[in-house]
C-alpha cells in the first residue's frame, strides 16, 4: 500500500512517514500543494494524507484537483482546524475522513487501515495452494482435511493469506489482530504462529508459513493445487 503525506511542517512529515513505514506501508511525501498534485497524477496512491495549512495553496484546493481525476485515493484529511464547519467543509469536499491536530499516533493509524480496506474487495474465501479459508463459515481446511483454529490463530491466518506472499511484522499482525500497539517486548505473534504452524504445516512436506527475518513472517505456497478432474 502506497500513500502521499502532504505536510509542509518537517517535523511531523518525518514522525508521519516513520510510524506509517514501520507499519508497512510505503510513504512518499509532498511539502506543498503543487507538489502534492504532480505526485497525484504521477503514481497511484491508495491513500492521501492531507493537511489544509499548505504553504502555497490551501489543502481544500488540492482535494479538489486530487478528486477531478476518474480514480482518485482515499484521503484523510490530518489539520489543527478543529471548528465543526471546517470539518463539516472539508467532508463535504470530498474527504474521506477528517483528523484533527493534536492527534494519537494509535488512532491515525486505525483510520488509515480503515480507509484501505474499503477500497479493498472482500472474497469469501481465501485459497493458497491446497489450504483454503472460508471467510462467512470461518472453516479453514487443507488438502480436504478440517483444521479447528482459536479465533485469534484464525484472524492471523487469514490475515497472512489475504497478504500472500508479503511479509508482515508483528507490528501489523499485533495492530490488525489485537487493535493495539506493539511494545516490541511480547512474545505473542511468536507464541500464535507456532500454534499455527503446528496446525496447518506440520503434516504437509510445502511448509506455507516463514520466517523472514528482521521483520515478521509470510504465507506462501511452493507447489500448485492439483486441478480437479486433471
Amino acid at each position: 500500500m502506497r500513500i502521499l503525506v502532504v505536510e509542509d511542517e518537517k517535523r511531523i512529515a518525518d514522525f508521519l512517514s516513520r510510524g506509517l513505514e514501520s507499519g508497512g506501508y510505503t510513504v512518499d511525501v509532498a511539502a506543498d500543494g503543487a507538489a502534492a498534485v504532480e505526485m497525484v497524477h504521477a503514481t497511484e496512491y491508495d491513500l492521501i494524507i492531507l493537511d489544509l495549512g499548505l504553504p502555497d495553496m490551501d489543502g481544500m484546493a488540492v482535494l479538489k484537483k486530487i478528486r477531478t481525476r476518474k480514480t482518485s485515493p482515499a484521503v484523510l484529511i490530518l489539520s489543527a482546524r478543529d471548528a465543526v464547519d471546517d470539518r463539516v467543509k472539508g467532508l463535504e469536499g470530498g474527504a474521506d475522513d477528517y483528523l484533527v491536530k493534536p492527534f494519537a499516533f494509535v488512532e491515525l493509524l486505525a483510520r488509515v487501515r480503515v480507509l484501505l480496506r474499503r477500497g479493498q474487495p472482500t472474497p469469501e474465501r481465501l485459497q493458497v495452494g491446497d489450504l483454503s479459508l472460508d471467510c462467512i463459515r470461518r472453516k479453514v481446511t487443507r488438502a480436504g482435511e478440517n483444521i479447528e483454529l482459536a479465533p485469534k490463530e484464525f484472524s492471523i491466518l487469514e490475515y497472512l493469506m489475504r497478504n500472500r506472499g508479503r511479509p508482515l511484522s508483528r507490528t501489523m499482525i499485533v495492530e490488525h489482530v489485537w487493535d493495539m500497539d506493539y511494545d516490541g517486548l511480547t512474545n505473542i505473534v511468536d507464541v500464535y504462529i507456532r500454534h499455527l504452524r503446528s496446525k496447518i504445516d506440520e503434516k504437509w512436506p510445502d511448509k506455507m508459513i516463514q520466517t523472514v527475518r528482521g521483520i515478521g513472517y509470510m504465507l506462501d505456497s511452493q507447489e500448485r493445487p492439483v486441478e480437479k478432474g486433471i
